[in-house]
């Protein structure tokens, strides 16, 4: 029965979300004849989008958000990576800070409007095959964070946690982006639930998924700062909030049986 609750709610869903892909890839084009942040725009109204379309599902958003979080500010948001969900979720909270994502050169083929804003939308693009080209693609998008006033976001893991559960941090490409933007402030994100949107790759959407988000109080920077320092730091504070979350689920369960 909850399979076909499922499937109920995903054709829709689906629908919608094609529909969406589809109506922003040309409203990306012709943005960007306008400059990038016309086109900036566009892309966080097509992530809003994909994130309304994922309640079709059920899917329940809860936010815990500091209050030192300013708009139109530029960070360096690292976050733990559960789903693809996870960049919309970006989008849509972040809107006015400007995401953009380090992303493997996969995605940035045959997608519609996600690959476009991949190529396009001043991401960096990564061959994880190949270092010194990832490298530099890093530190370029680390420079659009200290002349534009972007956001970057890195998830130092490398790859998603498929079953929710932190990977270890590889630190070489969150080092370089640190080093490239010493100016921009550190934000702690984490999100915890949207693997589970993903579990079946959207055949179906699993019916009333709840994901919840963390986004920290911002680490400022200071000159001489070490790097591995604060990347320890904030992957501590990351796994202390999932085994938080964690615990407190574990102990609602227990109540309820």
């Amino acid at each position: 029965m909850r399979r076909v609750v499922d499937w109920l709610f995903t054709v829709p869903f689906l629908i919608t979300f094609g529909l969406v892909l589809g109506l922003f890839d040309p409203l990306q084009r012709i943005a960007r004849l306008f400059g990038p942040r016309p086109h900036e725009i566009v892309v966080g109204l097509l992530q809003k989008s994909l994130l309304g379309a994922f309640r079709l599902c059920g899917t329940r958003l809860e936010v815990d958000r500091s209050a030192e979080v300013k708009p139109w500010t530029p960070y360096l948001i690292v976050s733990n990576h559960q789903s693809l969900f996870d960049v919309p979720i970006f989008g849509a909270l972040l809107f006015s800070n400007f995401p953009k994502y380090v992303a493997k050169r996969e995605l940035a083929r045959w997608i519609p409007s996600i690959s476009y804003n991949l190529r396009r939308g001043g991401n960096a693009v990564i061959d994880r095959t190949d270092a010194d080209q990832a490298l530099a693609a890093i530190r370029g998008l680390g420079q659009q964070v200290e002349q534009r006033g972007v956001s970057a976001v890195i998830f130092p893991e490398g790859t998603r946690a498929r079953r929710g559960e932190l990977g270890v941090f590889k630190p070489r490409g969150t080092l370089e982006l640190l080093r490239a933007a010493p100016q921009a402030a550190v934000l702690p994100v984490v999100i915890d639930g949207s693997w589970r949107l993903l579990r079946h790759n959207l055949m179906p959407v699993p019916f009333g998924v709840r994901v919840r988000v963390s986004i920290a109080e911002p680490i400022q920077r200071r000159p001489g700062d070490d790097g591995e320092s604060l990347l320890h730091q904030v992957e501590g504070q990351i796994r202390a909030t999932l085994d938080h979350w964690r615990r407190q689920r574990a102990e609602g369960r227990r109540m309820t049986n």
